[in-house]
């Protein structure tokens, strides 16, 4: 995919400066907004609820916290405000700052779960850090910092054999065991802690953020990082009882590292060194493969995915210009937001892979 066609496809930028440090330029909001108009009329309905289409229609605090960070960036305070007070009427039910993970349009009781999902919880704190700096309203900074508070509170703990070390939670219910406790890399996204750490002052989280770092560099030691890991006094593992393959959870792994401007980190050296050898054109993309052999045993074509290999690989330093593929809403929900991530990591941290 060549620059030309990119601009056409509502996503390029022209060059404004060596550092996109806070967040995407006005340019590039107005000139990607109708890739950001073609994800709200798949995935936002008038309400304010963001639909996974694969998963029963259902809604989820991921969900949520992605949609209302990808309004920030294209400047759609409406959608925001939608988003959020969607959320607030529907996730926040708790009896605490944090969000339900779920809510099912098919049964009488939407929130049969009151769970938590921690991921769900700092993208949802994040967009409302960006929030406060985009649209001013100090009200957004003030519900980040209690959700902040509580997160760090419930789904921060000790890191089991490792003293001063902590690890993030899944959740704050159902994955500390008495043997050990499982934790999902991909729920770690480092840029995303480390600015509501700096905004609210819960320095526990930019702590986290850092061992988390470390935590994926010793996991990508012997391999691609899985979608699941056991953690016990003995050391790591890949997961037991969950999923032990590196598939579509962990494939937010690199591409959270390299938006978090670690590009050089063994995660993503792994998984590009993977793309490299498997990515080719008319081909799908790896989707779920055997992390320590590295073997494919699933493939997509959607294009969000192909975007993130075309990501990963360039920060390689394999190719000039990312092999970034045009913006589609056919996809699902899952790959179509993953695709806008890999255009924003792209154009605020690694100038030298916006497609040529």
């Amino acid at each position: 995919m060549n620059r030309r066609s990119f601009l056409c496809s509502g996503a390029a930028l022209t060059m404004a400066g060596p550092s996109l440090a806070q967040g995407l330029t006005d340019e590039f909001g107005q000139i990607a907004r109708p890739l950001w108009e073609a994800w709200k009329e798949r995935f936002l309905m008038p309400d304010g609820r963001v639909v996974d289409t694969l998963q029963r229609t259902a809604s989820h605090s991921e969900g949520q916290g992605y949609g209302m960070v990808l309004a920030t960036y294209f400047d759609d305070a409406e959608a925001f405000g939608r988003m959020y007070q969607w959320t607030e009427r529907n996730l926040a039910v708790r009896g605490d700052p944090l969000l339900a993970w779920r809510w099912l349009p098919d049964q009488v009781n939407a929130v049969p779960d009151r769970n938590n999902a921690s991921d769900g919880d700092l993208f949802y704190a994040w967009a409302l850090v960006r929030a406060f700096a985009r649209f001013g309203d100090r009200a957004h900074l003030t519900r980040a910092q209690e959700i902040a508070e509580a997160l760090a509170a419930t789904c921060i703990i000790a890191m089991p054999g490792r003293e001063g070390a902590t690890i993030l939670l899944p959740a704050q219910f159902g994955f500390v065991h008495e043997t050990h406790v499982s934790i999902n890399p991909s729920y770690y996204m480092p840029l995303a802690m480390r600015e509501v750490a700096a905004a609210t002052g819960v320095s526990a989280l930019a702590i986290c953020a850092q061992q988390g770092e470390a935590l994926m560099d010793q996991l990508a030691q012997n391999g691609l990082v899985p979608d699941w890991v056991d953690i016990s006094a003995d050391g790591m593992r890949a997961s037991e009882n969950l999923s032990a393959n590196t598939g579509y959870e962990a494939l937010r792994v690199p591409l959270f590292l390299v938006w978090s401007r670690i590009p050089r980190h063994l995660a993503v050296r792994r998984m590009a060194a993977v793309y490299a050898r498997t990515v080719q054109p008319g081909v799908g993309v790896p989707t779920v493969l055997e992390p320590v052999s590295g073997t494919v045993l699933e493939s997509s074509p959607d294009a969000g995915y192909q975007a993130i290999a075309g990501l990963i690989t360039c920060s390689e330093g394999m190719t000039a210009g990312a092999q970034i593929p045009p913006f589609t809403n056919t996809q699902p929900y899952y790959p179509a937001t993953l695709h806008l991530f890999a255009m924003i990591a792209a154009y605020e941290t690694l100038p030298e892979c916006v497609p040529i």
